[in-house]
């Protein structure tokens, strides 16, 4: 097991560096520069002499390979992402203080898709062409097609009007109303986890109905065993691999959402800090934020492929 571990965790080194490079091009490939946006915004004269000043400033005035080199070097040897280019703050610092937030809604989010996809999946196989397996389905498929920020803004905008009533636009930090910050965090992570445990269900479902037609089910069945053990002890087991796998692709798709709806519910997660720094045009930080999401993601396929070993005894580390 730990030299599987050892062996994934240096697998992980070229994936990291080649993402961190494709994302440290692309912010700069992004329409509009932040020479031009900080010329304008502090009423400095936009002539040739300021615009080169400033550069050299920022450093702008390397090539982007040396830029590249020196931001991924900080990084490697003290953690640092550099710093912002318009507050002046460290870049972790600020990913540090805005992690929890979208973590939070992540974890949350994820717990609701679990809680509500596995056991509507398992009863949809088991229940198989009955009236409560079309509920199910339709269901799913309802949860699909309305998209989360179109229901974050219903959430929003129609309680207001109907019965004076809104979220909390402001935190509530948990350490001083537990209640209050769970009831806060609770909206966005079910709105949030709404297509996820759709995709879940459906998964479920499918995988559920494959595993109830082999032979070692059948047997477990002639022989007396009780349904519900054989479901839950054995059918369910087997059939949670494939969803475990899914949990891994759709981290990404998580944090995505958690963009939107922590704009639309006024979270200072990582979510609005990426949106304000690509209006901005913040380079470090929309560097710093997708390389720490990056990180998240690679680490959590890795959890994910540890977990198989727990679900199937079959499986091996070598």
């Amino acid at each position: 097991m730990q030299a599987y571990i050892v062996r994934r965790v240096l697998a992980l080194v070229p994936t990291l560096i080649f993402a961190s490079l494709i994302v440290f091009v692309t912010v700069r490939l992004i329409p509009g520069d932040v020479i031009d946006l900080m010329l304008s915004t502090n009423d400095i004269g936009a002539d040739r002499k300021s615009r080169e000043q400033l550069e050299a400033a920022l450093g702008f005035d390397r090539p982007m390979v040396s830029q590249y080199f020196r931001w991924i070097g900080a990084f490697v040897l003290d953690g640092s992402l550099g710093q912002s280019l318009w507050q002046s703050t460290p870049v972790m610092e600020d990913i540090l203080h805005r992690l929890p937030i979208t973590f939070e809604l992540g974890v949350y989010a994820l717990v609701v898709a679990l809680l509500v996809g596995i056991p509507i999946g398992v009863y949809s196989a088991v229940a198989q062409d009955t009236v409560g397996d079309y509920v199910a389905r339709s269901f799913a498929i309802l949860a699909l097609a309305l998209p989360s920020f179109w229901v974050g803004t219903l959430v929003m905008v129609f309680p207001a009007i109907w019965w004076g009533w809104s979220p909390e636009v402001k935190l509530i930090p948990f350490s001083e109303d537990p209640l209050r910050h769970i009831g806060q965090m609770t909206i966005p992570a079910l709105i949030l986890g709404k297509a996820f445990s759709a995709v879940v269900m459906r998964l479920t479902r499918t995988m559920m109905l494959e595993v109830m037609r082999q032979d070692y089910i059948r047997t477990a069945l002639a022989k007396g065993l009780a349904p519900r053990t054989t479901i839950l002890r054995h059918a369910l087991r087997n059939a949670l691999i494939p969803v475990v796998t899914l949990v891994g692709l759709q981290a990404p798709v998580l944090v995505g959402g958690a963009v939107i709806l922590e704009q639309i519910f006024v979270l200072p997660g990582m979510g609005q800090l990426l949106l304000e720094a690509v209006s901005q045009r913040d380079y470090p930080v929309i560097t710093g934020v997708f390389l720490i999401v990056g990180l998240a993601v690679v680490f959590i396929n890795l959890l994910v492929d540890l977990s198989y070993g727990l679900l199937d005894p079959k499986v091996r580390y070598r």
